[in-house]
């Protein structure tokens, strides 16, 4: 049985069964916004998390949940570009904690700005500007539903 979505109408249940592909369609448009700045979206999450506070690569694998290779080859390539200091942990020199360079926050605030304007062009496209605003709302309470999630995890 073949499945011929485009033939009939979208439903609301339709919308509520694949909020995961409308995720991945706005994972791609934050993508093609980094583009502008040359960052790939780990880049961008590691220079967000980074602008937090500096953080060893333990607690930056635990906080991306990534494996501390993962965190050495992005940290590499930020590294190379001047966006991130490796930096001796005070009072235990065998630890290195990774800072956000000042060059490393101006680009942040260029991948934020970049991807903001991405995904307000897209908005853009909407005929009612409330909705348009509500989309922006909608990730707004993403965020706050992840923090929640991590903090969680954490104390449990």
């Amino acid at each position: 049985m073949s499945h011929e979505a485009a033939a009939r109408p979208a439903t609301p249940a339709d919308d509520a069964r694949t909020l995961g592909r409308t995720a991945a369609w706005l994972a791609k448009q934050v993508d093609v916004g980094l583009a502008e700045v040359e960052l790939s979206v780990a880049q961008y999450r590691m220079l967000g998390l980074l602008d937090e506070r500096a953080a060893v690569s333990s607690d930056l694998a635990e906080r991306l949940a990534v494996r501390p290779p993962t965190i050495t080859a992005v940290v590499d390539g930020l590294v190379a570009r001047g966006l991130v200091e490796r930096r001796a942990v005070e009072g235990d020199r065998r630890r290195v904690a990774h800072v956000l360079t000042d060059e490393g926050y101006r680009v942040l605030v260029a991948a934020d700005a970049a991807v903001d304007g991405r995904l307000r062009r897209i908005t853009g496209s909407l005929d009612d500007p409330v909705a348009a605003e509500a989309a922006f709302a909608g990730l707004a309470v993403w965020r706050r539903a992840l923090r929640a999630w991590r903090e969680a995890r954490r104390a449990g």
